[in-house]
């Protein structure tokens, strides 16, 4: 195993994964481009990115709280230099997630009817989100390897693989059978990409015995590592639902496309949160705090210069997706920058505490995320109506969250946990 984080890495690590996702993030755009312009029929754009942004986390948010408490134990542990232990819990975290992902699919099969029911998304379309949803889960797990053992450069390579695989098959899929269910299954496909993690099996070899993960400090992690995915999912995806459930086709096509082009903002920068995410989970005293607050810096200044950079070409950045200038998604990009801005920042503050183990603050984030939502959920039923509130009350949960963050930060540290 490599070893942790040596203090003047830390940048650079951050930068050049963030240089190679900014590569991969452009040829997300060219498929997005693809679905605009051959998902013609009104709303299956629409429909197409809500299953794939929306319906999709929602079937994989418990083996998403799993594989995030894995990745925070298996950077722990890397950065101690307990390899027995890691070892130990890389083997027995393979028999539980298998076991958690069987647990997963048994819910997300139970809940997908009512859950497609009550959000208005069509039945084969939903069953071809769950097969991938299902698919994706194991990739999780292949994400959480990469980030927990500083993998960043494995990690941004296959990112950009299954980039290509998605915006390739994509064309062709779409192109021929034109419907939003194909549009998910190119997402699908391109998940393969994570089998080019077996060319470094070796460096996965075990030689000890598998320990399981659950203990009690390791339980205790899980509850609040739920709440943070649970507030991640409803600042930044939960919009979705309720525009899936509300919206006119004609809407939400716009809405689609202004949210993708918005979300693309704290997506740009998020391999910053990643690096930042490994680095604190392993130390978090001494010189590399200094570091871990100028990425944390950096990925501000480069959430506010892209909403800057989005708002002055929302004109040519819509045609980019749809070939033709839509002025409803060109409008609504300033309210839906603005509220994605709050977004990302509410996520840097809470992975910040996620990895320190500040367990009140990433309650209290869960908490403001769930409150988030069911505000939309009440006012939702218009783009006229929904933006607004979320610029506003994501901008309120910024201000909440960091005034805790401030006072949190002012305590002395706690002792540190093996």
């Amino acid at each position: 195993m490599k070893p942790a984080f040596r203090p003047g890495r830390l940048l650079q690590s951050g930068l050049i994964f963030s240089a190679i996702s900014f590569v991969t993030g452009l040829g997300n755009l060219a498929f997005q481009g693809v679905m605009g312009r051959h998902l013609s029929e009104q709303g299956q754009y629409g429909n197409a990115n809500n299953a794939l942004s929306g319906f999709m986390p929602l079937l994989g948010l418990l083996p998403t709280m799993a594989t995030l408490a894995v990745t925070h134990y298996i950077a722990h542990f890397n950065a101690c230099g307990d390899h027995a232990r890691l070892q130990g819990l890389l083997a027995g975290c393979q028999k539980f997630l298998f076991r958690f992902t069987l647990a997963g699919s048994a819910l997300a099969l139970i809940a997908v009817k009512p859950l497609s029911s009550f959000f208005h998304f069509d039945q084969n379309l939903m069953l071809v989100t769950l097969g991938c949803a299902l698919f994706g889960l194991w990739g999780s797990f292949a994400a959480a390897l990469c980030q927990g053992l500083s993998w960043f450069k494995r990690l941004a390579l296959i990112g950009l693989l299954a980039m290509v695989l998605r915006v390739v098959f994509g064309y062709f899929v779409t192109f021929t059978w034109p419907s939003a269910e194909t549009a998910v299954l190119a997402t699908g496909f391109a998940l393969l990409a994570n089998l080019v993690l077996l060319f470094w099996r070796k460096d996965l070899t075990l030689h000890s015995a598998p320990v399981s993960p659950w203990n009690r400090e390791f339980v205790q992690y899980f509850i609040v590592s739920a709440a943070y995915v649970v507030g991640s999912f409803c600042f930044f995806q939960g919009d979705l639902l309720v525009a899936n459930k509300f919206f006119a086709k004609g809407e939400l096509d716009a809405y689609s496309a202004a949210g993708q082009l918005a979300r693309a903002l704290p997506i740009t920068v998020a391999p910053l949160l990643t690096v930042l995410f490994t680095s604190r989970s392993g130390a978090r005293t001494g010189g590399i705090v200094a570091e871990q607050l100028k990425l944390l810096g950096l990925y501000s200044l480069g959430l506010l210069l892209g909403a800057a950079c989005l708002f002055a070409l929302r004109s040519f950045c819509v045609k980019l997706i749809f070939g033709r200038p839509v002025p409803a998604a060109e409008a609504m990009i300033a309210q839906f920058s603005l509220a994605m801005v709050f977004v990302g920042l509410l996520q840097a503050l809470a992975q910040w505490a996620l990895a320190s183990r500040w367990t009140r603050f990433s309650l209290l984030y869960g908490t403001l995320g769930l409150g988030y939502w069911l505000a939309l959920l009440a006012v939702g039923r218009t783009p006229g109506t929904i933006l607004p509130v979320m610029a506003t009350a994501s901008g309120a949960a910024f201000v909440v969250l960091f005034s805790g963050w401030l006072l949190t930060m002012r305590r002395p540290p706690a002792a540190p946990q093996s």
